[in-house]
């Protein structure tokens, strides 16, 4: 019942730009904290942005300054702006809804998309 579908992957040269999107349904937007994690190969899987319904954001400091989380509450979707991006971006980028009272009940991820900065 619960969905979270992303879109916008995919191939961007260095210091390009490219925009993520995430649409959840079956869950009250509201009442989740929303962000995005990325898994690169060898690596482990780590926060990138997140977002909570009063618009108060958090980034990993690799992604300051270029990367802009948002979300839109009419459509119950949330965004990623990737912006300057570095061939260090490319990773496999997942959205997450995260319960702000109950996490350990509700915490959903999408399938994820592919994002890859490379000449």
């Amino acid at each position: 019942q619960v969905q979270l579908v992303e879109s916008g992957g995919g191939l961007v040269r260095p210091g390009g730009s490219l925009s993520l999107s995430c649409a959840a349904s079956g869950i009250i937007f509201s009442r989740y904290v929303m962000g995005w994690y990325r898994q690169a190969p060898g690596k482990q899987r780590e926060l990138v942005a997140t977002i909570t319904s009063g618009d108060a954001t958090s980034y990993a400091d690799s992604v300051k300054g270029r990367f802009t989380i948002s979300r839109d509450t009419a459509q119950n979707t949330v965004t990623l702006q990737m912006n300057s991006l570095k061939p260090e971006d490319t990773a496999v980028y997942h959205c997450n809804a995260r319960h702000l009272n109950i996490p350990e009940l509700h915490n959903y991820w999408g399938q994820g998309t592919q994002v890859t900065v490379s000449s």
